[in-house]
């Protein structure tokens, strides 16, 4: 192994970790930014397109290509009408967590990486995983609840169907992109395998009160 590949090495395993998470720090203060007068122009789009093009051959972090992908999606026609903005407001104040709200450092989750639609959810032959804090009780009770619907539960493997975010993380997500379970889930759904990322929020619509 060469000096160049040990630097490489290293650099992929300490460095690249810092820069990631300088990348979401930044990004999350431009949205904040962005969402500051609670509108958002088509002008501001395409600054923040820019940097998130910028910012894509140096980052591993899910979140930026989903999001750069999402807004190249609505300025490719050249226009950015009302529903465009509407949304990308929304997805912005979702992921800069401008409304905190709950005890101590408790922050709503972004839904950036769930899936889009929202998957209609089975239980029976499924295996589930669960990766945050929830409003319905205790990880523990999470899975109790989706056991007796006739799911599998356990950690996070290409056997797993389902990955179920809690509507709840604390502020050291945006230091990981939500998790290294929900990185790795990302990657798997990108390249093709068959697995759904899923709020709370939706998974509790499944379970009987």
């Amino acid at each position: 192994m060469t000096t160049d590949d040990v630097g490489d090495d290293f650099y992929n395993r300490v460095g690249g970790g810092r820069i990631g998470s300088r990348q979401i720090d930044e990004l999350i203060g431009i949205a904040r930014g962005l969402v500051a007068d609670d509108q958002i122009s088509q002008g501001e789009a395409e600054f923040l397109q820019k940097w998130l093009a910028a910012n894509l051959h140096i980052s591993d972090q899910p979140v930026v290509r989903v999001l750069f992908k999402r807004i190249s999606e609505m300025l490719a026609d050249g226009l950015f009408d009302d529903d465009e903005k509407s949304e990308l407001l929304e997805t912005l104040n979702q992921f800069s967590n401008r409304d905190i709200g709950g005890l101590g450092e408790l922050l709503k989750s972004t839904s950036l990486p769930l899936d889009k639609p929202q998957p209609v959810l089975t239980f029976a032959g499924q295996r589930y995983c669960f990766t945050g804090t929830f409003n319905f009780g205790c990880r523990k009770e999470c899975e109790g609840a989706a056991v007796k619907l006739g799911a599998e539960v356990g950690s996070l493997t290409k056997k797993t169907n389902v990955l179920v975010v809690g509507i709840y993380a604390t502020d050291s997500w945006k230091h990981s992109s939500f998790g290294n379970k929900i990185i790795k889930a990302c990657e798997w759904r990108e390249a093709g395998h068959p697995i759904g990322i899923v709020g709370e929020e939706h998974w509790r619509r499944h379970i009987p009160d």
